[in-house]
């Protein structure tokens, strides 16, 4: 192997992966719960996190702990996983009553023009 090329990352040990489609069953939707990338996400149950389930669930559900809760798009950024994959993921979660879900602010909610260019001029600084 050329000394130039990446070399894999190792998992740190007692870590396991499973396999997306082997998370998904092979879905290519969620069954009952529409997310979009903007949805919130928060785990259902607070404290400790049942070991029997997927190490990405366990992740998933640490990472949105209440009160606060993640966006899909940041979970799917944070977990290295493309967005529809973890639209699925987060589908069954709801499915089986391991999180809840808020939509996005409604449009009415989301036009205050003076809090957009003051976003709008600070993403200018940086």
């Amino acid at each position: 192997m050329p000394q130039d090329e990446p070399q894999p990352q190792p998992q740190p040990p007692g870590r396991r992966r499973t396999r997306l489609y082997a998370l998904t069953d092979g879905r290519t939707a969620a069954a009952h719960a529409v997310l979009t990338m903007d949805t919130t996400i928060t785990a259902a149950a607070d404290g400790e996190v049942d070991g029997t389930l997927p190490t990405e669930w366990q992740e998933i559900l640490a990472m949105c702990a209440a009160p606060g809760g993640r966006a899909v798009a940041e979970i799917a950024a944070r977990m290295h996983i493309r967005l529809t994959p973890m639209t699925l993921l987060l589908g069954e979660l709801a499915d089986r009553g391991l999180i809840h879900h808020r939509p996005p602010l409604a449009v009415a909610e989301t036009t205050d023009v003076h809090l957009l260019q003051r976003i709008r001029d600070s993403l200018a600084r940086i």
